[in-house]
């Protein structure tokens, strides 16, 4: 999924906000006990759902393979449902920025997890924003949830401090397994998606700059660009085609085509969770053994 243009429909979000009033949600905690949180993604609402287990009910507003966080539009039920969170969690950078509005409108002042801001990391033009992608980012947005609902309900702090724990081991595991990678392999990206799992894995991005700057620009791609990328495949000058199983034109499918001539491994990764899986670890696990398996030479 490409940076497109945002939605800017002020008088929509408006009108949601008026019906999330009527609907008369309420932030108190529910009749079963469950705390409620909602996240942009399912990516988040899956590390929400890892940290706080069956304490909490969790909400993705981005739920489906085929929506995109970038030009999403909030409709009356996702702003009903972040009206009556009690934690809300999101992405940042821009990248979910249908999310911010929505608490910007019913949200002001509810416990918020944002993984940009959290991360620690400084924003500049070429940060990428697929923080879910960056492991260390992710442990951190754990124990930030952990925290969060250990403020919302004291007598479970202990449990969801060791559903964070339990989880970031997990993710050290992850940590381990795509280090295992030998140094030095170099791959294609049809746009710069899971690159913070590639550097964990020390695997070089070879893809020339002026053809990720226009993916993450939602630009065409310059014909010279395309050519560049395009020979690297052809010429076994890289280890693996990385492709963003969510986003198809006639670029990628080009470089799929001519990555299967030249019998260099696809491996696709998504934006978003893929059809039927819930759990994080699970999915990007699933990543990590597919790079493993293109990139570890036997």
């Amino acid at each position: 999924m490409t940076v497109r243009s945002r939605w800017t429909g002020v008088a929509a979000l408006a009108m949601a906000a008026l019906t999330a009033a009527a609907c008369g949600n309420s932030s108190a905690t529910p009749a079963d006990g469950k705390i409620k949180v909602v996240a942009s993604t399912d990516v988040w609402g899956s590390v929400a759902k890892a940290v706080g287990g069956d304490d909490v009910t969790v909400t993705s507003i981005i739920d489906d393979p085929t929506k995109d966080p970038h030009d999403y539009e909030v409709q009356p039920k996702d702003t009903a449902a972040v009206a009556g969170a009690q934690l809300l969690v999101s992405n940042g950078i821009g990248y979910d920025e249908f999310f911010a509005k929505a608490i910007a409108t019913v949200g002001a002042g509810k416990p918020s997890v944002v993984a940009f801001d959290v991360s620690g990391k400084q924003k500049t033009d070429d940060t990428n924003e697929h923080v879910f992608y960056d492991l260390p980012t992710v442990k951190k947005v754990a124990d930030k949830i952990a925290e969060d609902l250990g403020g919302i309900d004291a007598a479970k702090k202990a449990t969801f401090d060791g559903n964070a724990k339990a989880f970031d081991a997990k993710i050290d595991d992850l940590i381990a397994r795509i280090g295992k990678i030998p140094a030095g392999r170099k791959v294609v990206v049809t746009e710069p998606v899971a690159n913070y799992l590639l550097a964990a894995g020390n695997i070089a991005d070879a893809t020339p700059e002026a053809f990720e700057k226009a993916v993450e620009g939602g630009t065409d791609i310059p014909v010279s660009a395309v050519a560049e990328a395009t020979a690297l495949i052809a010429n076994r000058q890289v280890d693996a085609l990385v492709n963003n199983a969510q986003t198809e034109t006639d670029v990628t499918n080009q470089l799929k085509a001519k990555a299967t001539g030249a019998d260099i491994p696809v491996v696709d990764v998504t934006e978003t969770l893929p059809a039927g899986t819930t759990d994080y670890v699970g999915w990007i696990g699933k990543e990590v053994d597919a790079l493993s398996k293109a990139l570890v030479k036997q």
